[in-house]
């Protein structure tokens, strides 16, 4: 039996991709894909809800999963990992990665510790990136469906150790005390570059609340 595993993220996705993708490789190989399995569903829910225990349970010695690239496979490297390790050494089946190009086959077992050795390790940088990347994506996605607004204000200065003394040092300024003697005799705290770029923050807010 050969499987075809395709999963995508989010409602606004489509699958279609990653069937093209499977369907192009099959033909290119003269195969005939038995089944698809297939799930519109965010990577932060169960493997249950992603149908890997699904999967698991179809599968037998000989046969072969094939997915349109790693990341589809889980939303860690702990987890895609594992499930590499359960498809291949527990099930005995052979899986196909056709983006990194990986055909792994427990039948070939010096192929196989060559591909793994010298692909996946190579890939896990940037597979983790991959994770965070779409992780993060799907994050600002859910906070601006939910109406709030993203990043601050427009000239809205940055919470900052010097708010404290903030009029003192703008009195201090407006006097011509150098920024250097205010940081090292009046405050007697923080740094010269730090207080300069504070300061120039505070004058690019309006006029009141500069002066406030």
């Amino acid at each position: 039996m050969i499987f075809g595993y395709v999963r995508v993220s989010t409602s606004t996705q489509s699958a279609e991709s990653q069937k093209s993708l499977i369907a192009r490789y099959v033909v290119e190989h003269r195969w005939a894909l038995d089944e698809w399995i297939e799930v519109e569903m965010s990577s932060r829910r169960t493997a249950g809800q992603r149908r890997l225990p699904e999967l698991l349970a179809k599968v037998a010695a000989g046969d072969t999963v094939i997915v349109s690239e790693l990341s589809r496979l889980g939303r860690s490297l702990r987890e895609v990992l594992g499930l590499i390790e359960e498809l291949i050494h527990q099930k005995r089946c052979r899986l196909i990665l056709v983006k990194q190009g990986l055909d792994l086959d427990p039948q070939n077992h010096r192929d196989m510790t060559h591909k793994i050795l010298l692909t996946i390790f190579a890939m896990l940088a940037e597979l983790e990136r991959d994770f965070v990347s779409k992780r993060t994506k799907e994050g600002l996605r859910s906070r601006r469906e939910q109406g709030i607004v993203l990043g601050k204000p427009k000239g809205v200065v940055q919470p900052s150790m010097y708010d404290a003394d903030r009029e003192r040092i703008l009195h201090l300024h407006a006097l011509g005390v150098p920024l250097a003697t205010i940081v090292d005799v009046h405050l007697k705290y923080g740094k010269y570059l730090s207080l300069k770029n504070y300061l120039a923050k505070l004058q690019r807010l309006p006029i009141r609340n500069a002066t406030a």
